[in-house]
């Protein structure tokens, strides 16, 4: 049988479901052709492939393509002068008085060019890849106006052309109130209900469609309108939710079948149970509450008895997570959150798929699947969770690539 690509002498974390723990196979093999997995397992079992290359990965352990299922990449400038105001003791009113805050990310990031934004935006992938990633989300939301959000998302789509990724691109109008909509967030819905979220959708920008649900950002009720639009769009949903208070939105998202709802600090046991019912992945973001010196521990323990998935991600952002490694987000997860090995791998690879709707192509290592593997040089695959600052990648594969 003819194949592109062999690799033997892998010891494989499929991460598979149907398998215990980390699905490890020791003596393991993976075949390719065109981009996908054509045989992934005991090499015994493999059949006789005729293969036009074969890697020899000396006992290397071999994991999915990492993926990051939340990012807000595309931005215009950074926060570094509020971080250090911060330092200095000023407060967030403070910050925002002096012309800080999300306003000033969105100044930049409707001042700068498709081309700025793309140019910016590089370094933070090229970090990631880095480290292994093969999939990355990136939400638009710092435009707050129909030209500055299509070019956000416009941006985000031409990452994937740059580099060999794929991108998931997220609609995040509804992430704060733009300036000149002060007072009157519900106009606000209208417009992007009425105007931005169909011409996102019918120019196919979009794979889903996110919302801030928050005291400080947007109410149930409001949400709710735009989750009514992506709906008739065939758009599917997730949400911002409980990082701050409880709004109910996590319960809310839910009703509506939502991928993932993200943060979830001040989660309650309804919430739980209604994402539990729906299949709703709970996206934890620990750089985030580390960067906020957050107190409100996420609730894990219930999560884990109600058999709700957890997943992590980088949360990268210019104001609140300005992170660009998974591998740190795994230790993060572990050290702040208390989570197993076993749980902060399973966040970046096979969870993080289900909560970008991509199970069925990416997030572990079996036959049918892309084939996006990250060839690491460890002894055991704690080490990715263990190690701080120090990246064992010794190779990443996209689409067979």
């Amino acid at each position: 049988m003819r194949c592109e690509k062999v690799w033997t002498n892998a010891r494989l974390a499929t991460m598979r479901s149907d398998l215990d723990g980390l699905g490890i196979i020791e003596n393991g093999a993976i075949a390719a052709s065109d981009g996908q997995i054509l045989f992934a397992g005991n090499a015994s079992d493999m059949p006789a492939f005729d293969a036009a290359e074969v890697h020899d990965c000396s006992g290397r352990w071999i994991t999915p393509g990492l993926i990051d299922c939340h990012t807000h990449l595309i931005h215009g400038g950074d926060r570094a002068a509020e971080f250090e105001m911060r330092l200095a003791g000023a407060s967030y009113a403070e910050i925002a008085q002096a012309g800080g805050g999300i306003l000033s990310t969105m100044r930049a990031t409707r001042e700068a060019s498709e081309d700025a934004l793309v140019g910016s935006a590089l370094p933070r992938l090229d970090a990631l890849i880095a480290e292994g990633a093969t999939t990355i989300e990136v939400k638009s939301g710092y435009g707050l106006t129909i030209d500055a959000e299509l070019k956000m998302l416009l941006a985000a789509r031409r990452l994937s052309k740059e580099r060999c990724v794929q991108i998931s691109t997220t609609f995040l109008g509804a992430h704060a109130l733009p300036p000149e909509f002060a007072g009157d967030p519900d106009s606000y819905i209208t417009l992007l209900c009425d105007v931005l979220l169909p011409q996102v959708a019918e120019l196919g920008l979009a794979d889903a469609v996110d919302g801030f649900c928050e005291g400080i950002g947007f109410s149930p009720a409001q949400i709710q309108r735009l989750f009514d639009v992506a709906q008739r769009y065939n758009l599917p949903v997730k949400l911002h939710a409980e990082q701050l208070s409880n709004l109910h939105g996590a319960q809310m998202a839910a009703q509506y079948g939502a991928l993932s709802a993200d943060h979830l600090e001040y989660l309650d046991d309804c919430g739980i149970a209604a994402m539990a019912r729906s299949g709703t992945i709970a996206t934890l973001l620990p750089g985030a509450y580390y960067f906020m010196r957050e107190t409100q521990f996420p609730p894990v323990n219930a999560l884990r008895k109600a058999g709700v998935p957890i997943a992590l991600a980088t949360d990268c952002n210019p104001g609140t997570s300005p992170l660009t490694s998974l591998l740190l987000v795994m230790n993060m997860g572990a050290t702040l959150f208390r989570l197993t090995v076993e749980e902060c791998l399973t966040g970046v690879t096979r969870n993080a798929a289900r909560a970008l709707g991509l199970s069925g192509s990416i997030g572990t290592l079996e036959a049918g699947k892309r084939c996006d593997l990250a060839i690491w040089d460890i002894e055991r695959p704690a080490e990715l969770v263990y190690r701080m600052g120090f990246n064992p990648l010794l190779a990443r594969v996209w689409s067979g690539q």
